[in-house]
């Protein structure tokens, strides 16, 4: 039995402060569970309704009902077990040949959606502005299906990281050069901005390449691109050349 102190901390770490006051997280569902147990993240302790199927002598497992399951879990539909593990340290950060830096990303959906982009194209880090919302969220978490285990996540201030840095700063603009055209520089950063505003105007002086893509539909009744469906165009075409 979960006590009811244990039931609310728990259901507390949906929300930053709680996170960071109690330095947990939580992980939900046996297959991104299994992810943990290759990587850097430590798992302070497993709650399952069937303990059998993970078959761990090394991690505290602890059966619970589908009931305390139900408490516990953000999921709609809850699954099998839940993983609850403390933060990483603060991240270092080394400039990789190839890096997504997104500027005030909000939607946790979205941000889960480039964790797992990048972590498809073999892209090792991705920094973050400081108002980007918390890839420990337990959205971003779900969404990103496990790839949060291998890709490198810095929170600083971008600004000043993007006036340093050796990479090329490359953004997209209306006006940007035609992606399938483009010529991908050895070293690049990828700036991906805010859903509705876009990049900031400081981090805009800071690029030094624009790129856009193209609209091949004749209806020009579309807007935009949701930013986690451009930046899969993006990487699929700087990753074919």
């Amino acid at each position: 039995m979960l006590t009811a102190h244990t039931i609310k901390v728990l259901q507390s770490l949906d929300k930053k402060k709680f996170r960071q006051k109690y330095n947990l997280f939580l992980v939900e569902g046996n297959k991104i569970i299994c992810e943990l147990f290759n990587s850097n993240f430590k798992v302070k302790e497993i709650l399952s309704t069937d303990p059998q199927k993970l078959d761990r002598t090394d991690i505290p497992v602890t059966h619970i009902s589908e009931n305390e399951l139900k408490k516990i879990s953000f999921l709609k539909t809850p699954k099998d077990s839940v993983a609850v593990c403390y933060l990483a340290e603060e991240n270092r950060m080394a400039d990789k040949n190839i890096q997504l830096v997104l500027d005030g990303i909000q939607d946790p959906g979205n941000l889960g959606t480039i964790i797992r982009l990048a972590d498809w194209f073999g892209i090792e880090q991705i920094i973050c502005s400081e108002d980007t919302v918390d890839f420990y969220n337990p959205k971003v978490i779900q969404a990103s299906m496990g790839s949060f285990t291998r890709v490198n996540m810095v929170y600083t201030d971008i600004v000043k990281y993007l006036s340093e840095t050796e990479n090329i700063n490359i953004g997209t603009d209306m006006e940007g050069e035609n992606l399938y055209t483009f010529e991908r520089p050895e070293k690049i950063n990828l700036i991906l901005g805010n859903e509705g505003n876009g990049m900031r105007p400081e981090t805009e002086k800071l690029l030094q390449k624009c790129i856009t893509i193209p609209r091949f539909g004749k209806s020009q009744s579309t807007e935009s691109l949701n930013v986690s469906m451009a930046a899969g165009i993006i990487l699929g075409q700087l990753f074919s050349k």
